[in-house]
Protein backbone atom coordinates (compact mmCIF):
# COMPACT_ATOMS: atom_id res chain seq x y z
CA UNK A 1 0.00 0.00 0.00
CA UNK A 2 2.82 2.40 0.89
CA UNK A 3 4.47 1.83 -2.50
CA UNK A 4 1.21 2.60 -4.32
CA UNK A 5 0.74 5.82 -2.38
CA UNK A 6 4.34 6.85 -3.04
CA UNK A 7 3.95 6.12 -6.76
CA UNK A 8 0.77 8.19 -6.96
CA UNK A 9 2.51 11.03 -5.12
CA UNK A 10 5.45 11.00 -7.56
CA UNK A 11 3.09 10.97 -10.54
CA UNK A 12 1.19 13.97 -9.17
CA UNK A 13 4.44 15.88 -8.63
CA UNK A 14 5.59 15.05 -12.17
CA UNK A 15 2.31 16.20 -13.67
CA UNK A 16 2.39 19.37 -11.61
CA UNK A 17 5.90 20.24 -12.78
CA UNK A 18 5.01 19.49 -16.39
CA UNK A 19 2.17 21.98 -16.13
CA UNK A 20 4.46 24.68 -14.81
CA UNK A 21 6.68 24.86 -17.87
CA UNK A 22 10.46 24.56 -18.11
CA UNK A 23 12.88 25.51 -15.36
CA UNK A 24 14.68 28.80 -15.99
CA UNK A 25 18.10 29.58 -14.57
CA UNK A 26 18.93 33.25 -13.84
CA UNK A 27 22.22 34.59 -12.50
CA UNK A 28 22.61 38.16 -11.26
CA UNK A 29 26.13 39.51 -10.78
CA UNK A 30 27.73 42.83 -9.96
CA UNK A 31 30.97 42.38 -11.93
CA UNK A 32 33.24 45.10 -10.63
CA UNK A 33 34.30 47.69 -13.24
CA UNK A 34 33.11 45.44 -16.06
CA UNK A 35 34.74 46.73 -19.22
CA UNK A 36 37.65 48.45 -17.52
CA UNK A 37 39.70 45.76 -15.77
CA UNK A 38 38.87 42.37 -17.33
CA UNK A 39 41.23 40.69 -19.80
CA UNK A 40 40.58 37.59 -21.90
CA UNK A 41 41.57 35.26 -19.07
CA UNK A 42 39.15 36.86 -16.61
CA UNK A 43 36.34 36.88 -19.19
CA UNK A 44 36.85 33.18 -19.83
CA UNK A 45 36.69 32.43 -16.11
CA UNK A 46 33.49 34.47 -15.83
CA UNK A 47 32.02 32.54 -18.78
CA UNK A 48 32.81 29.22 -17.09
CA UNK A 49 30.99 30.35 -13.94
CA UNK A 50 27.80 31.42 -15.77
CA UNK A 51 27.66 29.06 -18.76
CA UNK A 52 24.89 26.89 -17.26
CA UNK A 53 22.55 29.86 -16.82
CA UNK A 54 19.77 30.81 -19.22
CA UNK A 55 19.98 34.53 -18.40
CA UNK A 56 22.81 36.58 -16.93
CA UNK A 57 22.01 40.03 -15.49
CA UNK A 58 25.13 42.17 -15.03
CA UNK A 59 25.48 45.31 -12.91
CA UNK A 60 28.40 47.76 -12.93
CA UNK A 61 29.11 47.72 -16.66
CA UNK A 62 31.24 50.81 -17.26
CA UNK A 63 29.51 53.62 -19.13
CA UNK A 64 32.13 54.10 -21.84
CA UNK A 65 32.70 52.03 -24.96
CA UNK A 66 34.73 49.45 -23.04
CA UNK A 67 31.67 48.32 -21.10
CA UNK A 68 29.55 47.40 -24.11
CA UNK A 69 32.62 45.86 -25.76
CA UNK A 70 33.26 43.63 -22.73
CA UNK A 71 29.65 42.40 -22.78
CA UNK A 72 30.00 41.55 -26.48
CA UNK A 73 33.28 39.71 -25.80
CA UNK A 74 31.73 37.71 -22.95
CA UNK A 75 28.78 36.77 -25.17
CA UNK A 76 31.23 35.65 -27.87
CA UNK A 77 33.17 33.48 -25.41
CA UNK A 78 29.91 31.90 -24.22
CA UNK A 79 28.94 31.21 -27.84
CA UNK A 80 32.09 29.12 -28.19
CA UNK A 81 31.18 26.97 -25.20
CA UNK A 82 28.30 25.09 -26.78
CA UNK A 83 25.22 27.34 -26.78
CA UNK A 84 24.08 30.37 -28.75
CA UNK A 85 23.82 33.56 -26.68
CA UNK A 86 22.64 37.09 -27.41
CA UNK A 87 22.95 40.27 -25.36
CA UNK A 88 21.64 43.78 -24.76
CA UNK A 89 23.40 46.68 -23.07
CA UNK A 90 21.56 49.68 -21.65
CA UNK A 91 22.36 53.30 -22.33
CA UNK A 92 24.45 54.95 -19.61
CA UNK A 93 22.34 55.83 -16.59
CA UNK A 94 21.52 59.52 -16.11
CA UNK A 95 23.48 59.65 -12.90
CA UNK A 96 25.59 62.07 -10.90
CA UNK A 97 29.18 62.38 -12.07
CA UNK A 98 31.41 59.35 -11.48
CA UNK A 99 28.55 56.90 -10.75
CA UNK A 100 27.13 56.52 -14.26
CA UNK A 101 27.00 52.88 -15.39
CA UNK A 102 25.26 50.56 -17.81
CA UNK A 103 23.32 47.34 -17.27
CA UNK A 104 23.51 44.24 -19.44
CA UNK A 105 21.62 41.01 -20.08
CA UNK A 106 23.03 37.95 -21.86
CA UNK A 107 20.78 34.96 -22.58
CA UNK A 108 20.59 31.62 -24.39
CA UNK A 109 18.55 32.19 -27.52
CA UNK A 110 17.31 28.60 -27.94
CA UNK A 111 15.50 28.82 -24.58
CA UNK A 112 14.80 32.50 -24.00
CA UNK A 113 13.30 35.01 -26.45
CA UNK A 114 12.80 38.76 -26.52
CA UNK A 115 10.50 40.81 -28.73
CA UNK A 116 12.19 44.17 -28.23
CA UNK A 117 15.20 45.53 -26.42
CA UNK A 118 14.50 46.76 -22.92
CA UNK A 119 15.22 50.25 -21.62
CA UNK A 120 16.26 52.17 -18.57
CA UNK A 121 13.15 53.05 -16.56
CA UNK A 122 12.85 56.78 -17.25
CA UNK A 123 10.24 57.29 -14.53
CA UNK A 124 12.89 56.41 -11.93
CA UNK A 125 15.57 58.74 -13.26
CA UNK A 126 14.84 61.27 -10.50
CA UNK A 127 14.55 59.17 -7.33
CA UNK A 128 17.26 56.65 -8.31
CA UNK A 129 20.84 57.58 -9.16
CA UNK A 130 21.40 54.62 -11.51
CA UNK A 131 17.89 54.11 -12.83
CA UNK A 132 17.28 50.37 -13.40
CA UNK A 133 16.82 48.57 -16.69
CA UNK A 134 13.71 46.48 -17.43
CA UNK A 135 13.73 43.68 -20.01
CA UNK A 136 10.81 41.46 -21.00
CA UNK A 137 11.73 37.84 -21.69
CA UNK A 138 9.62 35.01 -23.10
CA UNK A 139 9.80 31.27 -22.56
CA UNK A 140 7.29 29.06 -24.39
CA UNK A 141 5.33 32.22 -25.14
CA UNK A 142 5.04 33.26 -21.48
CA UNK A 143 6.37 36.69 -20.58
CA UNK A 144 8.29 37.67 -17.47
CA UNK A 145 10.07 40.92 -16.70
CA UNK A 146 13.53 41.16 -15.16
CA UNK A 147 14.60 44.45 -13.60
CA UNK A 148 18.36 44.94 -13.35
CA UNK A 149 19.36 47.34 -10.55
CA UNK A 150 22.43 48.72 -8.77
CA UNK A 151 21.62 50.98 -5.83
CA UNK A 152 23.60 53.89 -4.51
CA UNK A 153 26.09 53.04 -1.71
CA UNK A 154 24.90 51.98 1.75
CA UNK A 155 25.88 55.35 3.30
CA UNK A 156 23.92 57.41 0.74
CA UNK A 157 20.37 56.26 1.54
CA UNK A 158 19.74 53.36 -0.85
CA UNK A 159 16.52 52.77 1.13
CA UNK A 160 14.82 55.75 -0.53
CA UNK A 161 15.67 54.31 -3.95
CA UNK A 162 14.33 50.88 -3.00
CA UNK A 163 11.08 52.40 -1.78
CA UNK A 164 10.62 54.28 -5.07
CA UNK A 165 11.45 51.17 -7.08
CA UNK A 166 9.07 49.03 -5.03
CA UNK A 167 6.15 51.40 -5.64
CA UNK A 168 6.94 51.55 -9.36
CA UNK A 169 6.95 47.74 -9.63
CA UNK A 170 3.63 47.38 -7.85
CA UNK A 171 1.93 50.30 -9.65
CA UNK A 172 3.28 49.99 -13.20
CA UNK A 173 4.14 46.34 -13.91
CA UNK A 174 1.94 43.30 -14.47
CA UNK A 175 2.71 39.61 -14.66
CA UNK A 176 5.73 37.78 -13.29
CA UNK A 177 8.44 40.22 -12.18
CA UNK A 178 12.01 39.56 -11.02
CA UNK A 179 14.14 42.24 -9.37
CA UNK A 180 17.84 41.34 -9.56
CA UNK A 181 20.85 43.27 -8.41
CA UNK A 182 23.05 44.85 -5.82
CA UNK A 183 20.84 46.62 -3.28
CA UNK A 184 23.50 47.66 -0.76
CA UNK A 185 20.87 46.62 1.80
CA UNK A 186 20.14 43.18 3.26
CA UNK A 187 16.78 41.78 2.08
CA UNK A 188 15.68 41.20 5.68
CA UNK A 189 15.53 44.95 6.34
CA UNK A 190 12.11 46.68 6.61
CA UNK A 191 12.60 48.63 3.36
CA UNK A 192 11.70 45.45 1.45
CA UNK A 193 8.43 44.93 3.34
CA UNK A 194 6.37 46.72 0.67
CA UNK A 195 7.34 44.09 -1.90
CA UNK A 196 7.12 41.21 0.55
CA UNK A 197 3.58 42.17 1.60
CA UNK A 198 2.67 41.98 -2.12
CA UNK A 199 3.99 38.41 -2.24
CA UNK A 200 7.58 38.93 -3.34
CA UNK A 201 10.20 36.58 -1.93
CA UNK A 202 13.99 36.58 -1.91
CA UNK A 203 16.12 33.96 -3.64
CA UNK A 204 18.58 33.85 -0.74
CA UNK A 205 18.67 34.90 2.91
CA UNK A 206 21.44 35.19 5.48
CA UNK A 207 24.08 34.67 2.79
CA UNK A 208 26.88 37.18 2.41
CA UNK A 209 27.76 38.12 -1.15
CA UNK A 210 30.64 40.61 -1.07
CA UNK A 211 34.34 39.90 -0.69
CA UNK A 212 36.72 41.42 1.82
CA UNK A 213 39.99 42.88 0.63
CA UNK A 214 41.88 40.60 2.99
CA UNK A 215 40.96 37.54 4.97
CA UNK A 216 40.38 38.03 8.67
CA UNK A 217 40.14 35.02 10.96
CA UNK A 218 40.01 32.82 7.86
CA UNK A 219 36.87 34.65 6.64
CA UNK A 220 36.64 36.29 3.21
CA UNK A 221 32.93 37.19 2.96
CA UNK A 222 31.56 40.56 4.03
CA UNK A 223 27.98 41.81 3.45
CA UNK A 224 24.65 40.25 2.39
CA UNK A 225 23.54 42.88 -0.14
CA UNK A 226 23.09 41.11 -3.51
CA UNK A 227 19.86 39.24 -4.14
CA UNK A 228 17.04 38.35 -6.51
CA UNK A 229 13.45 39.10 -5.49
CA UNK A 230 10.55 37.54 -7.38
CA UNK A 231 6.77 37.92 -7.48
CA UNK A 232 4.31 35.35 -6.18
CA UNK A 233 3.52 33.99 -9.66
CA UNK A 234 7.10 32.70 -9.94
CA UNK A 235 7.86 29.30 -8.43
CA UNK A 236 11.30 29.08 -6.90
CA UNK A 237 13.16 25.83 -7.44
CA UNK A 238 16.54 26.88 -6.04
CA UNK A 239 18.31 30.00 -4.85
CA UNK A 240 21.94 30.20 -3.85
CA UNK A 241 25.19 32.15 -3.95
CA UNK A 242 27.82 30.91 -6.40
CA UNK A 243 30.97 30.99 -4.29
CA UNK A 244 33.97 30.86 -6.61
CA UNK A 245 36.41 31.71 -3.80
CA UNK A 246 36.00 28.70 -1.46
CA UNK A 247 38.97 29.48 0.77
CA UNK A 248 41.17 32.43 1.73
CA UNK A 249 44.06 31.41 -0.46
CA UNK A 250 41.93 32.12 -3.53
CA UNK A 251 40.75 35.57 -2.46
CA UNK A 252 43.28 37.71 -4.32
CA UNK A 253 42.74 35.83 -7.59
CA UNK A 254 38.95 35.82 -7.15
CA UNK A 255 38.85 39.59 -6.67
CA UNK A 256 40.30 39.99 -10.17
CA UNK A 257 36.82 38.94 -11.37
CA UNK A 258 34.75 40.95 -8.89
CA UNK A 259 34.31 41.94 -5.29
CA UNK A 260 30.80 40.42 -5.41
CA UNK A 261 29.62 36.83 -5.77
CA UNK A 262 26.90 35.92 -8.28
CA UNK A 263 23.40 35.06 -7.04
CA UNK A 264 21.42 32.30 -8.74
CA UNK A 265 17.68 31.69 -8.99
CA UNK A 266 16.18 28.62 -10.65
CA UNK A 267 12.45 29.00 -11.18
CA UNK A 268 9.35 28.10 -13.15
CA UNK A 269 6.49 30.30 -14.29
CA UNK A 270 3.02 29.46 -13.03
Amino acid sequence: MFRKIALIFLILIHCSLQGQGPEIHLISWNIQDFGRTKGSGELDRIAELVRDADILAIQEVVAGYGGAQAVAKLSGILNRKGSKWDYVVSDPTKSPKYVTERYAFIWKTHRIKIKKVGNLIAELDGPIDREPMAQDFYVDGKKFTVINYHSRPYNRDPESEIRALSHYILDALEGPVILAGDFNVDQKMPVFDTLKKAGFKAAISNQRTTLKRNCGENEYLNYAIDNILFSKDILKREGKVLDFVNYCGNLAEARKLSDHLPVQLKFRLE
